[in-house]
């Protein structure tokens, strides 16, 4: 045979041969090791919006509280890349991470619910993917293959999975998958977990079918044929369930699991019932008493690694907690002057903050939604009659605005406690530098590029951008505290704060802002950007603002500061001549270090 010819049939059997390699699955990460790591897999039927992760995260809890290792991870099927760019009143607030990943709210959930702090590896869209696939068949990663949906798309699905797996060490990986079975964008998700499911082994991928048991008021009985129908679509896929999760307003039958049970071969022992409880973070116990654990941790064979004495001690900080939140006595009323809301989950790390600054401080906390569109000077006190204290929150854009400014020069002058998030902060500058500073035209640049005092504008690094989606300063940043502040007593001498936003306090304005007597008491350390203020309280009780976003970073166990000082200082308001002491966190520290016995 012609030596050249020989040469090229070598070539052509080895390009086949490595072609081959890929035909079955993507390679394994570097480290990983088949069946070391079990998958919780959450599949929601019969309708989206049933809680998959509250459900999710809840039993990660339980799982957590053994004293396994958790990585809950969100798989969404939208072609989006993150939630950056998504509208507030379609899909809810966009939850930022640490490292800047703008995320889904339910990653949010479940950095409450487990305590720690999630990557960008714990949240995948479709985008993503499809992005991951692409790049690689561009630079010639697939060998000269047709890219198809299997394998290379799915592979691409689980490799993201084992990536987490192999970087958080994880003993347990929760995975939800975003809206239901049904769904067209969801169907190659579903598909990856069933591969997964075959590539692992026995034992490996646990599912969990969140369904869901209707009870007609004209029929006055529960009815499980959706949740059959549900179960059986997600079986037509070739995914068997383990375990099925039933929501509902009341305890479900015992009559109606089992016939669940009975056309979804899933034992009845397994078929469990979720329903509506008094608060969410009884949930977990719930979960505990219905078995969920248990039998996850049959299925997976986990008896070796699980720790009672750890579960022990969780259980009773997690009950003291929820003790706690059942004996509140005492009633504060916080107004959220914001554009968006008319949709509550728009605001939803706000509404949880709340809550656990509230069981913190023995206080229930209703929310009343003040939409600031119209309001004006005149009409804000009016609008804000009754409240004990307000939080300004994020925003963008002009709409609103003025309301917002209203909002806080009320505040401001009548002794009313405020709180000021991201937008909120720069309009309480506006505000100050308007009312105080005499700057009658003073503004932001995002509101109106050609006022004569653009006290707050954009980001130096910002100006060029043109591109959205992933380019605002985002994630957490340390921040620097002025001693003898309202902040220091909060956070201490350091704080770490995360952070969405393109504009700033000008620093030009600073020094004259600070001599009306504005205080600048918290700044980012590496480029000197303004990030916390405040005003003395010899002249007003409690008025803070941040560009960051404590509302973030607030869990059951650790309230945000900044929310304990603002219903704190509500209290002060509601309950006139009652005492009501607040320690921080961090001055509860200093003062441990101070005196160690």
């Amino acid at each position: 045979m012609d030596p050249y010819a020989m040469e090229s049939e070598k070539l052509l059997r080895s390009a086949r041969d490595r072609s081959a390699d890929t035909e079955f699955h993507l390679p394994l990460p570097a480290g990983y090791e088949k069946g070391s790591t079990k998958y919780v897999v959450v599949v929601g039927t019969v309708m989206s919006g049933l809680g998959k992760g509250i459900f999710s995260s809840s039993l990660a809890r339980c799982l957590q509280d053994k004293g396994l290792t958790i990585a809950p991870i969100k798989l969404e099927g939208y072609l989006n890349i993150d939630s950056g760019t998504l509208n507030p009143f379609r899909h809810g607030e966009v939850f930022v991470l640490d490292d800047g990943a703008e995320c889904d709210m339910d990653l949010g959930t479940y950095e409450r619910a487990l305590d720690i702090d999630l990557t960008r590896l714990n949240f995948v869209t479709s985008g993503q993917i499809y992005r991951r696939v692409l790049d690689r068949e561009r630079t010639g990663g697939y060998l000269g293959r047709d890219v198809q949906m299997i394998p290379h798309v799915t592979g691409e699905v689980m490799n993201r999975l084992r990536e987490l797996a192999v970087a958080s060490r994880a003993d347990v990986v929760f995975v939800e998958i975003g809206g239901t079975v049904g769904d067209v964008e969801n169907a190659y998700l579903i598909e990856a977990m069933r591969q997964l499911a075959f590539e692992e082994g026995p034992h490996s991928v646990c599912f969990v079918a969140l369904t869901y048991v209707m009870e007609p008021p004209t029929l006055g009985e529960q009815k499980s044929k959706p949740a059959q129908l549900g179960v059986r679509e997600l079986m037509e896929r070739g995914i068997q369930p383990h375990i099925i999760a039933c929501r509902a307003q009341n305890p479900v039958h015992r009559e109606v699991r089992e016939k669940i049970a009975l056309f979804s071969n899933v034992p009845p022992e397994r078929v469990f019932s979720m329903h509506d409880c008094e608060s969410v973070y009884q949930i977990p116990e719930m979960l505990r008493g219905a078995g969920y654990d248990r039998a996850v941790c049959e299925y997976f064979e986990l008896g070796d690694r699980l720790d009672e004495n750890a579960e022990r001690q969780a259980r009773d900080r997690w009950n003291e907690y929820t003790t706690r939140l059942r004996s509140v006595s005492r009633q504060v009323s916080i107004g959220v002057t914001g554009k968006y809301t008319s949709v509550r989950d728009a605001y939803a790390s706000i509404i949880k903050a709340f809550e656990h600054a509230g069981v913190w401080l023995g206080a229930n906390v209703q929310i009343r939604w003040v939409d600031t569109t119209d309001i004006t000077l005149d009409s804000a006190e009016a609008e804000l009659e009754g409240l004990h204290g307000i939080v300004t929150p994020g925003a963008f854009g002009s709409r609103g605005a003025e309301g917002k400014i209203a909002c806080v020069h009320h505040a401001r002058t009548s002794g009313l406690p405020l709180l000021g998030i991201c937008y909120g902060f720069q309009m309480a500058v506006i505000e100050f530098a308007r009312d105080v500073c005499g700057l009658d035209d003073a503004n932001s640049t995002e509101i109106d590029p050609d006022c004569a005092h653009p006290v707050i504008g954009i980001l130096p690094d910002q100006k060029k951008i043109r591109q959205f989606g992933g380019t605002m300063r985002l994630g957490g940043y340390d921040i620097e505290v002025a001693p003898g502040t309202l902040a220091a007593r909060m956070f201490g001498e350091r704080t770490r704060m995360r952070f969405r936003h393109r504009y700033e306090v000008d620093p030009q304005y600073v020094e004259r802002l600070e001599a009306a007597g504005m205080r600048f008491s918290g700044r980012t350390v590496r480029d000197d950007i303004r990030n916390i203020l405040e005003l003395p309280q010899s002249t007003h009780p409690f008025f803070i603002g941040t560009q960051a976003h404590p509302e973030l970073t607030s869990r059951p166990l650790r309230p945000s500061p900044m929310f304990l000082g603002l219903v704190h200082a509500a209290l002060g308001r509601a309950y006139p001549g009652e005492s009501f002491d607040l320690v921080y966190p961090a001055e509860e520290a200093a003062s441990r270090q101070e005196n160690p016995a």
